[in-house]
Parts: structure tokens; C-alpha cells; sequence
């Protein structure tokens, strides 16, 4: 076997943790996509059953959709096509559906890439621990020696599309119709929201909602012509924040890519926290559980969100559950506590009415609900759920990471303060007047920095001590 053989049939350069990614062309071909189709109808057993796969508006989405398609079908099972797909239409068909599927997206990673997200019936999620690298190894096979039929006959392939009965299981989660008139500036990044925008709160599929939409790059277009589809990036905020107040609108949002987050900016073009968008749904879903008859709704937020969440959530009544950062953790966390609702510091949120699954349209419906069925502005509702200072995520590149923590312990041993290790270490001051997270990355030589405290002057102090025992 040549050395370029091997190169083509390990691909452990693109099977991460949660998903597959790669640069298209190198990591990710049609060739591997079809065996990675193959592989994933064996290991999750679908011979005869249904397989759901779709796309988003990279250039390589509709041939490998088709690819991967082809290797399923050739392993017996019936595919049917979805297109064009954000990857939250995916968890609603694999929920709706009770089918298993694949969404060809690379997220907010740039133009040269794609990836593979995909999951089980019910929208559960697929990750390393649940069948991704059994896939992996799978796939390699198949490329190293040819995929094999099924002994059975081969699956039909069929087209399905999913965006109106998306679009109205979303509506029919939040009634927007009762809404005050907003104003509302979306920019798609050129992604997939610049076609569930228009179905969801336009009036292209269903029935006119209360809203003036200006729309901001909704030109599906893979090659992200305007700025890179990755709104965590404050630049990438800058033209929606411009728009916002240039058409003197009520709220600015912002997608990612494939759609599955939503960044929010308020009337003064100013961001409104991920942590305060979690508080705000929180307390909107609390409300909704406890009307059914729950009792003590359960919320969760990973350890990087504002204590802001967890006060609020105590005083409507829910109970929160603390987590490690990722979705698999959330979402597995979702699942066993029955939870309502779950918010990332990410901007990525997870409802149990979406089979656990994030979606950042429904998140966005239900600010909008807040914003709309009250008067005041969203500057000063969202300042209701942002009580605290936080420092965002600051990145140190740092070698010695284990090192760097122990001279910050070692700064901190003699002060009233609580450590923990669930997700890097948590220091935190038992007057509650700061905490802060250091966390290496697994994948690159940086140590992340997230800092809260009760006002400016003490956020920047601890900032600016933790940075310089980090650093020096």
C-alpha cells in the first residue's frame, strides 16, 4: 500500500470528538463519505430502516449528501434526501421522524472545509463514547477493501423536505402571533438561517408574524463572501450591530453557519450575553413547565454561564444543574434529569420539547416572545439578567498548562476561597463577589480565562492578577 493510500484511508484527522470535519478534497472526499454512509447504517444496525440525510450551502454538500447516501443505500437502508438543511432541521426530522441521519455542514469553520454531524432516532446525539469511532474504524475497512452490498436488497433513495413542518413545530412551541410589532435585523452570514429565517418568521411558508425583517446576508453562499459565519467573533457582529442601529430596529440576531446557535444584540447594538439569553428562556420555560403541573423544573447551564442563572432559576422555583462545557455533556445531563431547558455560554441552547437538541431559531422565538409581550426596550430587559461582569473567554498560549494553574493556586491558597475540578479548575470566592475557570484546551496550547465578578473594578482586578500569574 503507498503512503498516499494510507493518507486517503486513515481518518482520524477528521473524526473529532462530537462530529467529522475536514478540509474537502484532502480529509473529506465523496469517496470517504460514502463509506463513512456504509459504516454508519451497520454500526447503528438500519438495514431496512429509514436514513435521513441533508446539507448546508457548502459547494460539497449535495455530492457528498449523495455519497453517503449511495454507501447507506448499498447497505440496505431506504435514504431519503432533505436537501438543504440548517443542522437543527436535522434533530427535528431524526425527532419528528424517529429516524436516524447526517447533516453535511462544517459549522462556522471556513469555506475550504465540511464536516459530517449526525445522530440517532430521537435526535440523540452521536459522539466518540456512542458509535462514532466504531463508524471511523468501519469506514476505514470499507476504503481499504470496498464496500460490500447488503445481503438483502438494496435501499431506495427518495427526496423529503422537512422545512414546513420545521418551521410550524416551532411555531406551534412558541405563539408568536400575539406579539408586539418588532422590527428585526438577522444576519444568515450567508448560511443556512437565510433559509429558516424567512419560513420561520416570515411569511414565506406560513402566515405573517407581527415582525419587520431586515434581512443581512441571506444569500446561501459556502464560500462566506461578507464575513466568516462564526458570530462568537465580535467582528463578525460589526455590520449587524451597524444595521441594528441604522434602521432603528428592536433586536439584531446572528447566526452560525448551519443555524444551531444564535447571538443576540439589543436596540443600542450592543451584544446581549449568551448567560442572560439562558436566563431569560429559563425563566420563560419555568413558567410554561410549572403551568403543566412540574413542580420543580430542572434547568441546566455549564459551568461558564453567570451565577446570575442559577439565582434566577432557584427564585422562579426550577432547580439548576450545573455541567461541563460540550453538547454531548448537556445533552446526556438533559436527558437523565428530565430538564426543561439547557443554556451554553456558546450560545448554543437545548430543549427537552426539541428531543434535548439545540436550536438556535427556538431560542430566538422565545426572546422574541419576551421582547414582544412587553414594552420596555431590550437593553433593559436584558440588564434584568445580566447582574454581574463577566470577562468573556480570554486565551493565554501557555505550554506548561498544569503549570501555569498551580502558580495561580498557589497565588490564592491563603484566601477564602472553593476550588473545584469538574471542567479545569473553578475558583471561587465564598463571599461571592468573583469566581473565575481556567481551562486548557485539548487541542491546542491555549489556557482559557473566563472571569465574573459583582462590578468592573474586581473583574478586572482578578482579570488582570490571574493573567499575569498565567503568563508570566
Amino acid at each position: 500500500m503507498t503512503s498516499e493510500q494510507n493518507k486517503t484511508f486513515d481518518l482520524s484527522a477528521s473524526f473529532k470528538a462530537y462530529d467529522v470535519r475536514g478540509i474537502v478534497g484532502e480529509s473529506i472526499t465523496a469517496e470517504i463519505v460514502e463509506a463513512v454512509g456504509a459504516a454508519f447504517v451497520d454500526v447503528l444496525g438500519l438495514e431496512g430502516q429509514t436514513v435521513l440525510v441533508g446539507g448546508d450551502m457548502r459547494p460539497s454538500s449535495p455530492e457528498f449528501s449523495q455519497a453517503f447516501a449511495n454507501g447507506a443505500a448499498t447497505r440496505g437502508a431506504n435514504v431519503q434526501l432533505l436537501d438543504l438543511i440548517s443542522t437543527d432541521e436535522l434533530y427535528y426530522a431524526c425527532g419528528a421522524l424517529n429516524a436516524a441521519g447526517a447533516t453535511f455542514t462544517a459549522s462556522h469553520n471556513p469555506a475550504e472545509y465540511n464536516g459530517i454531524k449526525m445522530a440517532k432516532a430521537g435526535a440523540q446525539p452521536i459522539s466518540s463514547e456512542s458509535g462514532l469511532k466504531e463508524i471511523q474504524a468501519l469506514a476505514e475497512q470499507y476504503l481499504n477493501s470496498g464496500i460490500i452490498p447488503a445481503a438483502g436488497s438494496r435501499g431506495a433513495i427518495s427526496v423529503r423536505d422537512v422545512l414546513k413542518d420545521y418551521s410550524e413545530y416551532l411555531r406551534h412551541l412558541v405563539d408568536l402571533s400575539g406579539s408586539g410589532p418588532l422590527k428585526i435585523v438577522v444576519d444568515a452570514g450567508n448560511g443556512m438561517a437565510g433559509l429558516t429565517t424567512p419560513a420561520v418568521l416570515g411569511d414565506k411558508l406560513l402566515p405573517a408574524l407581527p415582525f419587520d425583517i431586515v434581512p443581512l446576508y441571506f444569500e446561501l453562499d459556502g464560500s462566506f463572501p461578507n464575513h466568516p459565519a462564526n458570530p462568537l467573533e465580535p467582528e463578525n457582529l460589526r455590520d449587524l450591530q451597524a444595521a441594528v442601529i441604522k434602521h432603528g430596529a428592536d433586536i439584531g440576531l446572528a447566526f452560525d453557519g448551519d443555524a444551531d446557535r444564535c447571538f443576540v444584540i439589543d436596540e443600542k447594538g450592543e451584544p446581549v450575553s449568551p448567560s442572560a439569553i439562558t436566563g431569560m428562556v429559563a425563566r420563560r420555560e419555568i413558567a410554561r413547565a410549572q403551568a403543566a403541573g412540574e413542580q420543580t423544573p430542572v434547568i441546566i447551564h455549564n459551568l461558564l454561564t453567570s451565577k446570575a442563572v442559577p439565582e434566577l432559576v432557584a427564585k422562579d422555583g426550577g432547580r439548576a444543574v450545573r455541567t461541563r462545557v460540550g453538547h454531548s455533556f448537556i445533552k446526556a445531563v438533559m436527558a437523565e434529569e428530565g430538564a426543561v431547558f439547557g443554556g451554553e455560554h456558546s450560545a448554543h441552547f437545548y430543549f427537552r420539547d426539541f428531543w434535548n437538541a439545540d436550536t438556535g431559531m427556538l431560542a430566538a422565538m422565545h426572546v422574541l416572545a419576551a421582547l414582544g409581550e412587553q414594552n420596555g426596550p431590550l437593553s433593559e430587559l436584558g440588564r434584568q439578567y445580566e447582574p454581574y461582569v463577566s470577562s468573556g473567554e480570554i486565551n493565554s498560549e501557555i505550554e506548561d498548562k498544569a503549570g501555569a494553574v498551580e502558580r495561580v493556586r498557589v497565588d490564592f491558597e491563603n484566601e477564602d476561597i472553593e476550588i473545584d475540578h469538574m471542567d479545569g479548575s473553578t475558583f471561587t470566592a465564598k463571599d461571592g463577589s468573583w469566581w473565575f475557570n481556567l481551562r486548557p484546551s485539548n487541542t491546542e496550547p491555549f489556557l482559557r480565562l473566563n472571569a465574573e465578578a459583582k462590578d468592573q473594578p474586581t473583574m478586572e482586578k482578578i482579570r488582570d492578577r490571574v493573567l499575569a500569574l498565567v503568563r508570566a
